[in-house]
């Protein structure tokens, strides 16, 4: 085995007069990819940071190689502190070359001139981004990476590790960014670090063994500490099969709806009987909504029928929460209508831990400081219900400020699902949460009664819970399709093949041709300007891409039009042009690629 170029032997933190973890080693070698696992408040953010040397431990020894630079990309940057975002980026440590952040930041399609104080967290988190690759790190620590970004920036970031030639460890809830990246697991779990050499794809599996020898073990101890185990540990293993029963089941609601979709495109329900009516949650007929010049939604219709889980995906910019705001009745359409059902009573679930007062207690949140809580209707007892929650029930007086962010995320989520409601709104609620509460997630919306919209970038989440995945590209259109994440891909995909050139050269049947006649000499290769336009044309294409991306994440701030409408207007009659020189740009292409193919043959 090679020689590790960091390494840990021994390490110990006390943290709260107890130790955090103790007796940890950890060897990384010069092309690893790790991922770091355990449940929210198990110290995986302080192990990051005492592997980046930031935090001094009470025991163990780090050695690094020498020159080994190691960077981290925290999960809350200190952002606020600068100017503007390029002031943030260029105040590393290993103070980046402005050129290699600019470059970084045009790829992300985040504008780095935009003042700290007054950009969106999705803003932040490109700029943090830019800051640590463009310092050229031996060794990346990340932490949450993907929060707060949109699917293209996901996707650029996932590109760029994959030809990464350094060595990382990463914190992640987003199960398909670990299961793509991903060669090596680490488990942090009280206290405690095991180390697999297999990628998150077989975490679940490892995992299950491990408890599964651990309760072999504890047949021989008293019947406390056994009951204690089942709850910390097999529990775990009940619940994850549980889900897959649920999985079957979302895999039978989807196949129901695609029935009841039709053909793609066409999405009103053809029926109209009167269960089809009393089903009926929300019903958008040929809905248009438009800021300025610029038309966020064009024709869009659906029928939403209690029980249905919808899932609205696209990039930033694309209109999603200007979506979700229609269907919930916020804001109204510019033309058609949207009907929604007289008993109709919605909560929304978002970022708002934020708004829990640190220094209240954790009963004071749930059950405004007495010991019971009303849950849809049943009476419960605080310490049972935060069992429900994965949480300790002794953490009943416990104050909030003492809470990881994911532990108040989790909270947020015992105290709204206990209110009264038909419709759920979820707005990023994968956000800062561990994979075991995303598995209690997931299971509390398989077994809620009622309707719920979705906002997400989470592309296994949304795999695993909805029936209706709604995708917007900044167009207007929104598609539908029966599935999740994946099956909106697929549709993508498709239809992304049914223009490619080959494809449409196959296919081409231009009837508007004459046929060469036969004493006419056939061309043997492109014009000069042909073959110009050829050879240039892919990377003007991509060019008018990053400039849309930068034009539609800096129109992605929801205060923009109010604040500065003459800049609104100007980006989106940026956006409209750019769109249109795109469109003409592939035009172009496919029409000498099928030049080319035609001169091939």
């Amino acid at each position: 085995m090679a020689a590790p170029v960091l390494a840990y032997e021994n390490l110990g933190l006390v943290q709260g007069g107890s130790w955090l973890f103790r007796g940890i080693d950890l060897f990384v070698g010069a092309r690893d990819r790790l991922a770091l696992i355990g449940r929210n408040g198990a110290g995986k953010t302080t192990l990051l940071k005492c592997i980046a040397d930031l935090i001094e431990t009470d025991e163990g020894r780090r050695t690094i190689q020498p020159g080994t630079k190691v960077v981290l990309l925290e999960q809350d940057p200190p952002v606020t502190d600068f100017a503007t975002l390029r002031d943030f980026a260029l105040a590393a440590p290993d103070a980046p070359a402005r050129h290699e952040v600019d470059a970084i930041a045009g790829q992300l399609g985040i504008d780095l001139d935009r003042p700290a104080a007054t950009a969106s967290g999705g803003e932040r988190r490109r700029a943090a981004i830019a800051r640590a690759l463009a310092q050229a790190p031996a060794e990346l620590l990340l932490d949450e990476p993907t929060n707060q970004l949109d699917l293209r920036a996901i996707d650029w970031l996932e590109e760029w590790l994959s030809r990464y030639t350094g060595a990382f460890i990463v914190i992640s809830h987003d199960r398909t960014f670990l299961k793509r990246l991903t060669r090596s697991s680490l488990w942090l779990e009280r206290g405690a670090l095991r180390r697999a050499e297999i990628g998150f794809g077989g975490f679940d599996a490892w995992t299950e063994a491990v408890y599964a020898e651990e309760a072999r073990a504890a047949e021989k101890l008293d019947a406390k500490l056994k009951l204690e185990l089942h709850w910390l540990q097999r529990g775990v293993t009940a619940r994850r099969r549980r889900n897959q029963g649920r999985l079957a089941k979302l895999g039978e609601m989807r196949a129901a709806r695609a029935a009841m979709l039709g053909p793609a495109g066409a999405a009103r329900l053809g029926l109209q009987n009167d269960d089809v009516k009393t089903k009926m949650v929300i019903d958008a007929d040929r809905v248009t909504k438009r800021f300025g010049d610029r038309t966020i939604i064009r024709d869009f219709t659906l029928r939403v029928q209690r029980g249905d889980r919808i899932g609205v995906v696209g990039a930033n910019g694309t209109g999603k929460t200007t979506l979700l705001r229609l269907l919930t009745g916020e804001i109204a359409p510019d033309e058609g209508k949207i009907a929604r059902a007289k008993t109709l009573q919605g909560i929304m679930i978002d970022q708002q831990r934020r708004l829990l007062d640190p220094d209240k207690r954790v009963r004071d949140v749930l059950a405004d400081g007495g010991d019971w809580i009303d849950v849809r209707g049943h009476r419960k007892h605080v310490q049972g219900y935060l069992k429900e929650f994965l949480f300790d029930p002794g953490l009943a007086d416990a104050s909030i400020g003492t809470l990881s962010g994911g532990e108040r995320s989790r909270l947020l989520l015992a105290r709204e699902f206990a209110r009264r409601s038909n419709l759920l709104v979820l707005d990023e609620p994968t956000n800062d949460l561990d994979l075991e509460t995303l598995d209690l997630l997931q299971e509390v919306i398989a077994d809620y009664d009622g309707t719920v919209l979705i906002v997400s970038h989470d592309r296994d989440f949304l795999d695993r819970t909805v029936t209706i995945t709604l995708g917007l590209d900044g167009s207007g259109k929104v598609d539908i399709v029966a599935g999740g994440y994946e099956d909106w891909e697929r549709r993508r995909a498709q239809e992304k093949q049914l223009r490619s050139p080959t494809r449409a050269g196959a296919q081409a049947k231009p009837a508007s041709r004459t046929p060469a006649s036969a004493g006419t000499q056939k061309p043997t290769k492109l014009t000069y300007k042909d073959q110009r336009d050829y050879d240039l044309l892919p990377q003007r294409i991509e060019e008018i891409e990053a400039q849309m991306a930068r034009d539609e994440a800096a129109i992605a701030d929801p205060d923009l039009y109010a604040r500065d409408p003459a800049r609104f207007g100007a980006l989106t009659a940026a956006i409209d042009k750019a769109r249109a020189e795109r469109e003409a740009a592939e035009e172009r292409w496919l029409e000498l690629a099928e030049k080319v193919e035609a001169l091939a043959g």
